[in-house]
């Protein structure tokens, strides 16, 4: 409700503790000085197939990823921030309460949605 009164497109959401769990229907990830960040289940993600896909995709990057508890200070300080899900597949962030954060389609998303749509092509031609 209030990401709809904000006018967003997508709401982040936080757990009991505060700590960053997910968006409403996809997963969350942050890059911070060239690692790829996202949280764990424990903290409420879902444990997502598209989730999955990309944490495969970093390792075949040669990107490092960190499975770790986010705080929304996190991804308002992030270099590059984006949202992954089986329909929204791979959508970058453009801003967080009014904020902007990092770089819209930067180039690790560019890296990641390439090679996700390259992985999608071969998969399911």
């Amino acid at each position: 409700m209030e990401a709809n009164d904000a006018g967003a497109d997508e709401a982040l959401l936080l757990n009991a503790q505060g700590r960053l769990a997910e968006g409403a229907a996809d997963n969350v990830f942050i890059i911070k000085d060239d690692v790829l960040c996202t949280p764990p289940v424990t903290e409420g993600a879902l444990d997502g197939v598209t989730r999955h896909i990309v944490l495969g995709l970093a390792q075949d990057l040669g990107i490092k990823a960190e499975i770790k508890p986010l705080s929304p200070f996190d991804v308002y300080t992030a270099d590059e921030c984006f949202l992954t899900g089986t329909a929204a597949e791979l959508i970058t962030v453009a801003t967080l309460d009014g904020r902007s954060v990092g770089q819209v389609n930067g180039q690790y998303f560019c890296q990641f949605n390439a090679a996700y749509k390259a992985l999608i092509a071969k998969e399911c031609p």
